[in-house]
């Protein structure tokens, strides 16, 4: 009895391969070796002698046809390999889709599992599932050592974000107690020039040799003391809180303001500045996301302490807590630093490595950086339309943001007053000389609660969206089409206010607005950064967040105080105008999401002047987007898809 063959060549696969094999030895000049046979086949034969799998079952053709399909999802094979049909077998490309389908349900489970008890079972198909949803949500590009690497960094932003709205909840809480509530306008004004100079010397700071991680450390510690000694002197009972005499002469109150306001303004600047140069750009698609959520986690947080725990520990206390985030913040910074490293770190360590290992020659003398003061950042803006369409998307929308905004407290206003309506009897909110009717007490605290379920349902939007949605919508989109969601957004929402401008309907519109802004537009616009040079990330980055955003805030003021006798007036006008911003971002988020393409897969940094490659990359979009280029790429790319059509018919027959 012969020995039994325990792999049958029977298939058709089989004797389709043996077929092509045994034609391409008959018409060989040169032996061909047997053992090699077997295994090998031309990709691209030319021989229409050679019997395909329909010769020899022609009832099989559909299951050729259908197996042909796998030859569709190959990679290009290097003509190397062309001879050697297991050399690509590992290069197929699955769909993330088609990804779970893949799993077997015996081979892919441990045999513990298959043997142990149910708990097991059960432990083992939780982690896979979880595993499966992981990929779904943030993808491939990261895995769970490049999360740990971003949670580390994101803990940065979470005591950064935590402790700044955990210290601006108190910010006019504090001026009002000290300098009354007339203060507040000349603060914003005041704030504004202070800012201008803590960003003075934040770039003078990037001029120097300093590596940019060392900042989180200089302001870090500058806003820890500052903050310690504002609480300090807040309960103190001649110049503090205890104090109940309010005079605009006590500066102590002046000087909180400011501080915190330029804090929020310079360190978050400088956190995204660092993430854009240490972050790959497949990494920030998949990891900004889950940045962002932190920043809301601790928006949410750090409000809270203050609602729960003031009137029991004290404003200074809270003050002090929130100064203390100062150091949490360092100390997140500095374990990542010390177990990551950075890209400034590394590139300098390579570039004494090769002065040292270049023994021949001396090493020229390095030249020293030249000094472009603090105004390259305005510099740059006024140079570079890319750099004008990252301004855009940063900051515009919140012309439209501004006009919702005071559109829905003028509707809760109204409401309110109605609902909790004031007599003419109440001294309290009627003004028998002017004859004018105000809010009561009650009307006063509803809005105070409506306004706070608007801020907890915002951040806790935000929050769900970032983290569960954002990756995965760029990752699926492209960053191109995300670029042009949040405008469309935007626009959809102000026609719905336009023609609904209930208090409800705009409610929900803000909501949506600004949950939105933190979890998509956010992370879009940082992105955006990544084909840029370090000046532009660092210094038009900081013109751009911390004025940019203002100048944007006070246009949006400037439409609403010209339309605010009534509401039915800054609906019908306030729309018009956001409207007309939304169709301008729209077409400027095409334009961006189209330069972002040509700029990384080309390689040009923007703002790099120095960089010869830079500028031969840059003369070569140019020169590719005129249709009369004499380098006739377009007819060559026409003609090499013609010619690539015969080798993929002819892959079709090919089974792998």
């Amino acid at each position: 009895m012969p020995e039994r063959d325990p792999f049958p060549m029977s298939s058709v696969e089989a004797k389709a391969l043996a077929a092509s094999v045994d034609s391409m030895a008959d018409n060989s000049d040169q032996p061909v070796e047997t053992a090699n046979l077997w295994s090998t086949m031309p990709l691209n034969s030319a021989n229409s002698d050679a019997p395909s799998s329909a010769d020899i079952r022609g009832g099989d053709m559909n299951e050729i046809n259908a197996k042909s399909e796998l030859v569709a999802k190959k990679k290009s094979v290097r003509i190397d390999e062309e001879i050697d049909i297991y050399a690509h077998v590992d290069k197929e490309v699955v769909d993330e889709e088609d990804e779970e389908n893949l799993d077997d349900p015996i081979l892919d489970v441990p045999l513990e599992e298959l043997r142990g008890d149910s708990r097991k079972r059960y432990t083992g198909q939780t982690k896979r599932a979880m595993n499966r949803l992981y990929r779904r949500l943030y993808g491939d590009k990261l895995p769970p050592s490049e999360m740990l690497r971003t949670l580390c960094l994101a803990m940065t932003l979470f005591f950064m974000i935590g402790g700044y709205w955990l210290l601006r909840s108190l910010k006019d809480s504090v001026l009002m107690a000290l300098c009354g509530y007339q203060a507040i306008p000349k603060a914003k004004m005041l704030s504004v020039f202070v800012v201008l100079g803590v960003v003075s010397v934040y770039n003078h700071l990037l001029d120097s040799d300093m590596a940019k991680h060392q900042l989180f450390y200089v302001f870090g510690t500058f806003y820890f003391f500052l903050f310690t000694i504002i609480a300090l002197m807040l309960m103190n009972p001649t110049i503090g809180l205890a104090n109940k005499y309010q005079d605009e002469s006590r500066v102590l109150g002046w000087i909180s303001y400011c501080a915190i306001e330029s804090f929020g303004s310079v360190m978050v600047s400088l956190f995204w500045s660092f993430a854009n140069s240490n972050i790959t750009l497949e990494t920030a698609k998949s990891s900004y996301g889950v940045m962002v959520a932190f920043a809301q986690l601790g928006s949410i947080i750090g409000p809270a302490i203050v609602t729960r725990y003031a009137g029991d520990w004290g404003i200074a206390q809270c003050y002090l807590l929130g100064g203390m985030n100062m150091l949490l913040l360092q100390g997140t910074m500095y374990f990542y630093v010390r177990t990551y490293g950075t890209n400034e770190s590394r590139t300098l360590a390579a570039r004494e490595e090769a002065s040292k290992g270049d023994s021949k020659e001396a090493a020229p003398p390095a030249k020293k950086k030249e000094r472009a003061g603090i105004l390259e950042g305005l510099v740059l803006f006024w140079k570079y339309n890319y750099v004008k369409g990252i301004f855009a998307i940063s900051c515009l929308f919140m012309v439209e943001v501004t006009i919702v905004d005071f559109t829905l407290k003028v509707l809760a206003k109204e409401y309110f007053s109605e609902e909790y309506p004031c007599e003419m009897s109440d001294p309290d909110c009627y003004n028998a000389e002017t004859k004018e009717f105000g809010l009561t007490e009650e009307a006063t605290n509803a809005i105070a609660s409506f306004m706070g379920l608007f801020g907890v349902a915002t951040n806790s939007l935000s929050f769900v969206f970032s983290l569960l949605g954002t990756s995965a919508i760029i990752r699926k989109l492209g960053l191109r089409l995300t670029l042009l969601f949040f405008p469309s957004l935007c626009l959809i929402v102000i026609i719905v206010v336009r023609y609904r401008p209930t208090l409800y309907v705009v409610f929900l519109a803000m909501i949506v607005l600004k949950a939105n802004s933190y979890a998509l537009n956010n992370p879009t616009k940082e992105i955006l950064y990544q084909p840029t040079s370090g000046a532009v990330r660092y210094k038009a980055k900081s013109w751009i967040d911390i004025f940019g955003a203002r100048g944007s805030k006070a246009l949006g003021s400037v439409v609403t105080n010209a339309f605010s006798d009534s509401a039915e007036n800054l609906v019908a006008n306030g729309s018009l105008v956001g409207m007309a911003v939304s169709c301008f971002l729209i077409w400027n988020a095409r334009f961006m999401g189209k330069l972002f393409e040509e700029y990384t897969e080309s390689g040009y940094v923007v703002g790099e002047e120095g960089n010869p490659e830079s500028q031969n990359i840059q003369m070569a979009i140019a020169q590719n987007k005129n249709e009369g280029t004499s380098c006739a790429l377009e007819d060559y790319e026409e003609g090499n898809e013609e010619k690539e059509e015969e080798p993929k018919a002819k892959a079709e027959i090919t089974m792998v």
